[in-house]
């Protein structure tokens, strides 16, 4: 059995614990494998489930025939007392059945949740190129579900075929001719059957995609709420949510149409076969083949085996919605980082040295870096924290509503646009960085200790829903004290005495009931707490104002003290404190030196220049 959490191993050497994204079938043959002594478990109560109903129609049969026919009282007590031992083991089968099934369907279910987190984690911020966001959202929620769903009918269809088995061999027994019916008729209902299947994939494929874009604009909205607000563009992103939200529920309404049409179709099918059964079983007593307590008992196996054959057409619905959720998934799970891991670690205080702006952090000292283009000074951080730049796909679709051949051939652009996306990145990355750390370049170096040793915070930094203490120290592995010198280090002790409850105040998703001020110092506080080597800061006062921005930058300076530091920023408050400024054009580095002393070169002062006039 599994312990909870479930422990699923996503990327260890083993191919028996490794997901086989190799194709969605296999995907859905690797989650029932992964968790195979519970499912046997689960098959091996279902058959102890299913034999009440196998075996009361038999039991019935032999109390009407020995018993009450001839006036046996003993023989119908007997039978009575066999069919309430049968009732009872089918009772205690199906609580230990039904707790199988919660415990299967949760291993399933936070199995999923881990495999993406952990991919999502070694992926990093080429997760964003390979799966919109909605995707990986709804592979976390919706899909993990639906693997539960598939694992738990399953291992039903296993009881199901069991029971089958035994009520086909009990009709044999005694009327052979029944007995080929149901064993020929039964799986001819079932294929008969099969060609909804297709419509309902693609339906359930097609409403598949669009929620997880819908899911996608929604979280978009949300994150970019407050700029919507400021440009007056909520009316046009809200009409196109509503109706992206319109296609995706007249999706969901063909493919409740294509599933209702499976369900028809096998309770139609099913309610034949009883007929069938009734009808021959009838004419066989008439010609005096069969008794009446056989007769009692065919019915009843008819009318049983309604059950199993809707448990064949359930298996093959949740199937097919099973390969839909795992088509995702696998695209997810098979995306490797374009970074093959390099063998060194990275050196302790290292210096390091950008090749394509030419600009030097030297260890323990506090660079603040300046460009006339703040995308240039962006683009530099990205590369000393070895980040790919920043590419987006293109999206021709306009806001009708895309059917049949327009919507395949659009995703099957967009798909294209990622693989293309992907192979630029392995040809990027498999080249040297350009960044190298005392003289060895970041490609040769393990993407943990870089990691560890250097970390980048922009102005994308984001915060998470919990309490104060949990946005600052989200691992809970600092003390009070050690928070408090980072809040004040942030300017920030004002959040946590205008928050209800102090440390333990409330934090929403994103920040979003702080002002953009508090978010950034809350963010800057947190890097802080983290207290790496190297730290690259990307405009960490741009939201705030004058006063609070000298307060950041004097406390910033003295709180990194002995650290390397890298800054990109145009305030002069900042580049006031910082031990050496570097000036960029056109990307390259041309004028380094203290704020003093760059304040003669009119170049520098171009830039800064506004900042200073907007101080005095």
């Amino acid at each position: 059995m599994h312990d909870f959490p479930p422990d699923v191993d996503a990327y260890s050497a083993s191919a028996a614990t490794r997901p086989d994204t190799r194709s969605p079938a296999r995907f859905l043959v690797w989650v029932l494998r992964v968790q195979a002594d519970v499912v046997a478990a689960m098959s091996v109560a279902g058959i102890f489930w299913f034999l009440p109903g196998a075996l009361s129609p038999l039991l019935l049969g032999k109390a009407i025939d020995s018993g009450i026919l001839r006036g046996d009282v003993a023989a119908v007590l007997g039978w009575s007392a066999v069919l309430t031992v049968v009732i009872l083991v089918g009772a205690a089968a199906g609580i230990i059945q039904h707790t199988l099934v919660v415990r299967s369907w949760l291993i399933a279910l936070y199995g999923t949740q881990k495999l993406v987190i952990r991919k999502a984690a070694r992926l990093g911020h080429v997760l964003g190129r390979r799966l919109p966001t909605g995707e990986v959202l709804s592979i976390s929620s919706t899909d993990s579900d639906i693997f539960g769903q598939t694992v738990e009918v399953f291992a039903r269809l296993i009881g199901s075929l069991a029971a089958f088995a035994l009520v086909c061999a009990l009709m044999f027994s005694t009327s052979p001719q029944l007995g080929w019916v149901v064993l020929i008729a039964a799986p001819l209902l079932v294929v008969a059957a099969s060609p909804v299947l297709r419509p309902l994939n693609a339906a359930q494929t097609a409403e598949r995609t669009q929620n997880s874009e819908l899911t996608s604009m929604a979280t978009d909205i949300v994150s970019g709420l407050r700029i919507l607000r400021g440009i007056g563009g909520e009316a046009t992103f809200g009409g196109n949510y509503a109706g992206q939200s319109q296609r995706v529920r007249r999706l969901g309404v063909a493919t409740g149409t294509w599933q209702a049409v499976t369900e028809t179709i096998s309770v139609l099918l099913s309610g034949l076969l009883l007929v069938v059964l009734v009808w021959l079983g009838s004419h066989q007593m008439l010609a005096g083949e069969l008794t009446v307590g056989q007769l009692i008992s065919f019915v009843g196996y008819a009318l049983y085996l309604v059950w199993p054959l809707q448990n064949f057409f359930e298996f093959a619905q949740k199937w097919v919605q099973g390969l839909v959720s795992a088509r995702k998934t696998i695209v997810l799970l098979a995306a490797e980082s374009p970074f093959a891991e390099g063998t060194a670690d990275l050196p302790s205080r290292p210096r390091l040295v950008d090749a394509a702006s030419g600009v030097a952090a030297d260890p323990g000292r506090f660079l603040a870096v300046v460009s006339a283009v703040p995308d240039d000074s962006a683009a530099l951080a990205d590369r000393l924290g070895r980040y790919l730049p920043a590419e987006h796909l293109t999206d021709n679709a306009d806001d009708d509503e895309l059917k049949g051949r327009a919507a395949r051939l659009r995703r099957e652009e967009r798909e294209a646009q990622r693989r293309a996306a992907a192979e630029a990145d392995a040809q990027r990355a498999a080249r040297d960085w350009g960044v190298t750390a005392d003289d060895l370049d970041y490609r040769h170096l393990t993407g943990t200790s870089l990691r560890r040793t250097v970390v980048v915070s922009d102005t994308a930094s984001q915060l998470f829903a919990g309490t104060l203490q949990q946005a600052i120290d989200p691992w809970g592995t600092h003390t009070r004290e050690q928070a408090e010198a980072v809040l004040h280090a942030a300017a920030a002790e004002d959040v946590r005495l205008g928050l209800p409850g102090g440390w333990q105040g409330r934090v929403d998703e994103l920040g979003r009931g702080l002002s953009g001020g508090q978010r950034q110092r809350v963010v800057l506080a947190r890097v802080l707490l983290l207290d790496p080597e190297v730290l690259v800061l990307v405009e960490p006062t741009s939201a705030v104002d004058a006063h609070t921005e000298a307060a950041i930058a004097e406390r910033l300076v003295e709180h990194r003290r002995g650290r390397t530091t890298v800054v990109m920023t145009a305030s002069p408050l900042v580049l006031h404190y910082a031990d050496e400024v570097s000036l960029l054009e056109d990307g390259r580095e041309v004028a380094r030196g203290t704020h003093a002393q760059l304040l003669d070169d009119p170049r520098y002062r171009a830039v800064v220049g506004r900042g200073m006039e907007e101080d005095e």
